[in-house]
């Protein structure tokens, strides 16, 4: 009989690891953790990868990974490769799951999907959706973080793919005050103009050279056209790198390096002399529209760009 409240705390142990609301205790186990939490009336969810090492005494940064149209959370947890660099460098990684919509585009027409809120894009909601606030919901994410794990508040980054890749380069500008760096991989911005975000931090975008949108690929544009895609603006690069110019305090004389063969980056420095907030273009040989994993390419993307994030910290 004295054995039975410990084996009773165990079970709520393993029970709560899985799924958590707002009110339930703090409970997380090593490896997947589901939680949910309500904004704007409504439920929302994201995971958790906790590493083995992890062990709360030390304060721990964190990656978010944001997926594409008709991705969710979980998806981006298994294969997105964020929880197996999780693990071997430990550090907390994070999957949000957006809302489903019916929404319209130019390729598909009308029909019923996952999707950030990230207007104006080359898509619209139907007429009845009531699109919500994903910026409050990430803001949501964040606090909840904070006050299940040990978070090391200087060194959260954030990456997205696709729809993800939209939504991270809106969170550049209005989470700029909570996130050391910001990768965007396959999309960014959708204008060519000016925003002031809330605190000037590093930014880079990823995209593959047979990357013609969501299930597009085309032929492969030469590495070596780098510098067309960078000042021709009828190119989105182009225009993705101009509003990174003017919104972050960049100088447009970039400078390249990397191979051909490979990637290419393209840096453009900050005008602050001495600021580490630079913009990266990655122009990736071989990638169509997919974040890379080692398996549906050669590169191991989220391995390469924990290499470039964990350099920043918020001063």
């Amino acid at each position: 009989m004295k054995t039975f409240p410990f084996a009773l705390f165990i079970l709520v142990l393993l029970l709560g690891a899985c799924d958590n609301n707002d009110n339930e205790p703090l409970i997380y186990a090593s490896g997947q953790n589901r939680y949910t939490l309500t904004v704007e009336t409504t439920e929302r969810e994201y995971y958790v990868h906790v590493p083995q090492g992890y062990t709360g005494n030390t304060a721990t940064p964190v990656v978010l990974m944001l997926h594409g149209t008709s991705g969710n959370g979980l998806d981006m947890y298994d294969r997105s490769g964020w929880k197996e660099v999780g693990e071997m460098e430990n550090i907390l990684t994070v999957y949000p799951s957006s809302l489903r919509y019916c929404i319209i585009d130019s390729v598909d027409g009308q029909k019923n999907t996952t999707k950030w809120n990230v207007q104006p894009a080359e898509w619209v909601f139907c007429a009845n959706e009531t699109p919500r606030d994903d910026i409050k919901f990430l803001n949501a994410v964040l606090d909840n973080l904070d006050d299940r794990f040990n978070v090391d508040y200087k060194r959260v980054y954030l990456v997205g793919f696709s729809n993800g890749g939209q939504m991270s380069a809106k969170c550049s500008i209005e989470l700029s005050d909570r996130l050391a760096a910001v990768v965007s991989n396959a999309a960014a911005f959708n204008l060519d103009t000016t925003y002031t975000p809330q605190r000037i931090l590093p930014t880079a975008f990823q995209l593959g050279n047979k990357d013609y949108g969501p299930g597009v690929d085309g032929p492969e544009i030469p590495l070596s056209q780098i510098d067309v895609a960078l000042t021709d603006l009828t190119y989105k690069p182009a225009r993705v790198a101009s509003t990174h110019i003017k919104s972050f305090g960049l100088s447009p004389n970039y400078v390249i390096t990397g191979d051909t063969n490979t990637a290419v980056i393209a840096t453009y420095p900050s005008l602050t002399a001495g600021s580490p907030n630079n913009y990266r273009f990655v122009f990736v040989k071989g990638l169509g529209h997919a974040y890379p994993n080692g398996e549906n390419h050669w590169m191991k993307a989220a391995e390469l760009h924990w290499e470039w994030l964990k350099q920043f910290s918020i001063p």
